[in-house]
């Protein structure tokens, strides 16, 4: 099975942290030349320092934040001006829980640029260099609300869903030049995101944060959060050469808790 990056070069967003991080942490590991892209600086810069480095591998960082899209845009222009890049990570910040019967209107458009916009653009930007290399893989770090909408996540649910069918059409439209487009929807996964939807709850329902945990695991037939070097491998898998045939999928790394086939 040929699992090598060696001389590709992968741009993973939102890579400071949580599944983004372990996303770069594995794609290095692999051989890949890593971009990362995300808001702080100074968390990049300590990031670079983690990726694995061998031969003539190489790492560098570029700094957009997700809620500007001309931030995003100028980002990846400069990045696609110096760099060939054949993987394209896709990877931002959940919006905020809550009911969507109390939703404001300017949460939804929020959400739909720092998705749906930002991934569009970064994909436009990387498909000339993919259509020229022959190889692409445009990976969406996206929810498993897609197959089943959550509980208490009204504006997550529904942008999620656009993004799915948007990765969808692309990977339609991509396949013949050997671009591939596909999703990964992270469960319950250790991140800040987690922790935020725990404190949440726990606000919300007047919980101890013990017995939100305890009611989150029971839904899990795995009786555990999932770690995000674990929906990191099912990403680096899918970037690799091995992974060639796989395209338009939604993948659930969950631990078995959405409850569709």
């Amino acid at each position: 099975m040929n699992l090598s990056l060696h001389g590709k070069t992968a741009v993973v967003c939102g890579s400071s942290q949580g599944i983004g991080l372990a996303c770069a942490k594995e794609l290095a590991l692999l051989g890949a030349n890593c971009i990362l892209l995300a808001r702080n600086a100074d968390s990049l810069h300590d990031v670079i320092n983690q990726l694995h480095i061998a031969g003539d591998q190489s790492h560098h960082y570029a700094v957009a934040d997700f809620s500007d899209i001309e931030s995003v845009r100028s980002a990846i222009t400069e990045i696609v001006s110096q760099y060939p890049v054949e993987i394209l990570i896709n990877n931002s910040g959940g919006p905020a829980a809550g009911l969507i019967t109390e939703a404001a209107e300017l949460s939804f458009i929020d959400a739909f640029n720092q998705h749906l916009i930002c991934n569009h653009l970064l994909t436009q930007a990387v498909i000339p260099g993919m259509k020229a290399a022959e190889y692409g893989r445009i990976i969406n770090i996206i929810s498993t609300s897609i197959k089943i909408p959550l509980n208490n996540l009204g504006v997550s649910n529904t942008i999620r869903g656009a993004v799915a069918s948007w990765a969808k059409t692309m990977a339609n439209e991509l396949g013949q030049y050997n671009i591939t487009v596909n999703n990964i929807l992270p469960g319950l996964t250790s991140t800040q995101r987690l922790e935020s939807l725990i404190a949440n709850t726990s606000a919300k329902k007047k919980m101890s944060r013990n017995m939100v945990v305890s009611d989150m695991l029971e839904e899990i037939p795995m009786k555990r959060f999932g770690d995000a070097a674990e929906t990191a491998a099912v990403v680096a898998f899918l970037a690799s050469p091995a992974a060639s045939y796989v395209n338009g999928t939604s993948i659930p790394v969950d631990g078995g808790k959405t409850g569709s086939i």
